[in-house]
């Protein structure tokens, strides 16, 4: 069995490779993530479950975004949860906007899925990509 750790790596890795069905091979059926309330494309908040994850976080995200997260520091409390911390880096697909915002991920994985995720990110960075430059 790998260890959460390696679960979490392998999910940052599909993330990149924008490969759903590696995500999605990841997830615990009972999943529970929580992202920034600011989140743009309607992605922020709580959901429940593999496919609405999918859906309504990261394939709203993907659809409006060319970004993956990108992972720099990891750590693992005494409970077992990775706490890991980085930049998503990308572009939004209509302005071609490029940015950068640091984010912070809490990760629980039960057995050898992903059971609960927690996301803190710079929502700021992510509209201003979306705006138009100013010209």
């Amino acid at each position: 069995m790998r260890t959460a750790i390696e679960v979490v790596r392998s999910f940052y890795a599909a993330a990149q490779a924008a490969d759903g069905v590696a995500i999605m091979a990841l997830l615990h059926p009972d999943l529970q993530v929580h992202t920034a309330p600011g989140m743009p494309c309607g992605a922020g908040g709580a959901f429940h479950g593999p496919q609405d994850a999918l859906t309504r976080v990261w394939g709203a995200v993907f659809a409006d975004f060319d970004t993956a997260p990108y992972a720099e520091s990891w750590h693992e409390t005494t409970d077992g949860t990775i706490v890991v911390t980085g930049h998503y880096r990308g572009s939004a697909r209509a302005t071609g906007r490029p940015y950068e915002a640091e984010f912070v991920h809490l990760w629980r994985v039960t057995g050898d899925r992903i059971s609960w995720l927690h996301q803190y990110t710079d929502t700021a960075r992510w509209h201003q990509a979306l705006t138009p430059a100013a010209g």
